[in-house]
Formats: C-alpha cells, sequence, structure tokens
C-alpha cells in the first residue's frame, strides 16, 4: 500500500491486532530501523473529555494537571505502553499544528507490538493499575 504525498496521515508500516492483553496493539508490517519514522499523524482537540477516566485520549499539553486531550489518527490510540527498558517507539507532539510523528527509538522486526511509555502513565488515574503491577 502506498502513501499519497498529500496525506496528512501514515500509518502506512502499521497495523492493529489482537494483542496478548485481551485488546487491540499495534504492530509493525515491516522492518523499521532505529531513528525511522512508524507513524505520523494528526489529533482533534476534544472537549467535554476527561482523560484522567478515560485511557484512550491523549494528553495535548505540556501543562500540568493537564486539562488538554486529543484522540490521534491512524494506529496511534492502539499504541500500548510499558516500561522505558521495552519501549521501541517514541511521540513527538506537535501541539500547535495538532500533530505528531513516531519514531523507532530501536530496530522493530515485522511483525513486533509497537510500545511507548505513556507520558501522563504515571499521574492520570485510569493507569492507576499500570503503577500498582511493578
Amino acid at each position: 500500500m502506498s502513501q499519497h504525498p498529500d496525506s496528512l496521515v501514515d500509518c502506512s508500516r502499521v497495523m492493529v491486532k489482537n494483542d496478548a492483553y485481551g485488546g487491540a496493539g499495534a504492530f509493525a508490517t515491516v522492518d523499521i530501523a532505529s531513528g525511522s519514522l512508524v507513524e505520523s499523524g494528526i489529533v482533534r482537540v476534544l472537549t467535554n473529555c476527561d482523560g484522567n477516566e478515560n485511557p484512550y485520549v491523549f494528553t495535548w499539553s505540556d501543562v500540568l494537571p493537564n486539562t488538554t486531550w486529543a484522540i490521534g489518527s491512524g494506529c496511534s490510540t492502539f499504541y500500548n505502553t510499558c516500561e522505558e527498558e521495552l519501549s521501541n517507539t517514541h511521540m513527538v507532539r506537535d501541539f500547535p499544528n495538532k500533530s505528531f510523528v513516531i519514531t523507532a527509538t530501536k530496530e522493530i522486526k515485522a511483525g513486533d507490538e509497537l510500545l511507548h511509555v505513556y507520558k501522563s502513565k504515571k499521574w492520570r488515574t485510569c493507569f492507576g493499575e499500570l503503577n500498582e503491577e511493578k
């Protein structure tokens, strides 16, 4: 599948399928070199949403406590979280342009699950059980 050059979203290297946790996760469809693009996209900033309760939205601010939330395009909402040493991707948010880029932080093989550390994992109440597992 090719990516149209004018598209604001590129998730051509990612697919969503059942994960090991009983939900859905994002997985690489091709080998991806460390430092390379995994996915890029845009977000819709939400109103009337409490991201402390809703785990499916992104923090869309660097100000704490965060009161701005967004939903991402493509496969971005299906990346599961993990501990830093297991992470193989990193998301950079461009707040003014309402866009993001996800890059590989290590070599990724086709079929690997794409994981990153949620930036708000430690303080959002909806992620409390993730922090209790330690």
